[in-house]
């Protein structure tokens, strides 16, 4: 398992798929808040003038030098729920990244959000 401290040190790092084409550019690691272990990054992606931040899943990710290789193709993660650069992601939309990678989504028992972002 990557630990949130070394993740957050890999910020600005190119973020690339399983066949090593990039993504775009590690912006910020979430945590899974049951756990405090990291789940989610989000990756700025797009032109200079119309970036975005979608999200990617961490399981199975790879930290190489100088970048972070995760599980999912280039084409998938660019199709990903996204926000915009200035954004922070809304309660009611975490459920539907989690939907989009097929991944089990769990709030806390009083509905506490499952990612915070560090």
């Amino acid at each position: 398992m990557i630990q949130a401290a070394d993740i957050r040190e890999w910020r600005n790092h190119d973020v690339t798929d399983p066949d090593g084409h990039k993504i775009g550019v590690l912006e910020a690691v979430y945590v899974d808040t049951s756990t405090d272990e990291p789940a989610m990054a989000t990756v700025r992606t797009g032109l200079p003038t119309r970036q975005r931040l979608v999200f990617v899943p961490l399981d199975k990710a790879i930290l190489g030098p100088n970048y972070l290789k995760v599980a999912y193709v280039k084409a998938t993660v660019r199709k990903a729920p996204s926000i915009g650069t200035d954004s922070i992601l809304p309660a009611v939309d975490e459920q539907a990244i989690f939907e989009y990678y097929g991944k089990p989504y769990q709030p806390g028992a009083n509905g506490e959000r499952q990612l915070a972002r560090r």
